[in-house]
């Protein structure tokens, strides 16, 4: 799941962002409205994690923009103010639902979780790849029956991997769903992370291949006989 997360309190949102890393997100960050804006425009995203006070443009102004512009991601809005006006107001300018500051994570999550199961994003479904199988609601890797403990990037690439099955799915196209655009990674970095891959599934019983590599081009799973 990619998620923008719009907040201006920085160590707020290295927190929120490592918090929702560790559950297997991708998570972009902008530091005030105007960026949300800009980058809810040029990148798609699963869910809006969204401050109610931000500079710029605050974040009842961003829900009410992005809603003018039918752009119907899930919008998540986190607030201090812990009235009921407040809530209605983020409720009425088109955000999904809200979390009251200090932000408890299992909270967070299992609304998250709420809102993805509602707008049809993170289905409990099971992507299968001959013995290779993903269920996608609670993030488990099984091959032939055994479980496979992916990092949260490993998890991804394998998971954009298996929606493509045979089209081959380019570089540029798993680092924009798996790495944030704040921190894109070194060529040598994508290598390591595809050959672990590669190595776990091949520790229980995988083909050393079925992750194919197309020089030049990108990567594809290797046909299933």
């Amino acid at each position: 799941m990619r998620i923008l997360l719009v907040e201006d309190d920085a160590i707020l949102a290295e927190t929120l962002a490592e918090i929702l890393t560790g559950h297997h997100c991708i998570v972009d960050i902008a530091e005030d409205g105007e960026i949300g804006w800009e980058k809810s425009q040029s990148n798609e995203y699963n869910l809006i994690l969204l401050d109610l006070m931000l500079p710029k443009l605050d974040g009842i102004g961003l829900c009410r923009r992005l809603r003018s512009h039918n752009n119907t991601v899930p919008i998540l809005m986190i607030t201090a103010l812990d009235t009921s006006s407040d809530k209605v107001k983020g409720l009425d300018a088109g955000a999904d639902d809200y979390v009251v500051k200090p932000i408890d994570p299992p909270e967070l999550m299992a609304r998250i979780r709420a809102l993805s199961r509602r707008a049809n994003v993170a289905e409990a479904t099971v992507l299968q790849w001959g013995d290779l199988q993903v269920d996608l609601g609670v993030h488990e890797v099984t091959y032939e029956g055994q479980s496979l403990h992916l990092t949260p990037k490993e998890y991804n690439i394998l998971e954009l991997l298996l929606h493509n099955g045979r089209q081959v799915v380019r570089r540029i196209t798993i680092v924009e769903h798996v790495w944030s655009l704040e921190d894109p990674p070194r060529e040598d970095t994508i290598n390591a992370t595809i050959k672990s891959l590669r190595n776990k599934l091949k520790s229980v019983g995988a083909p050393r291949n079925l992750i194919e590599t197309i020089h030049g081009v990108g990567y594809r799973l290797k046909q299933v006989t």
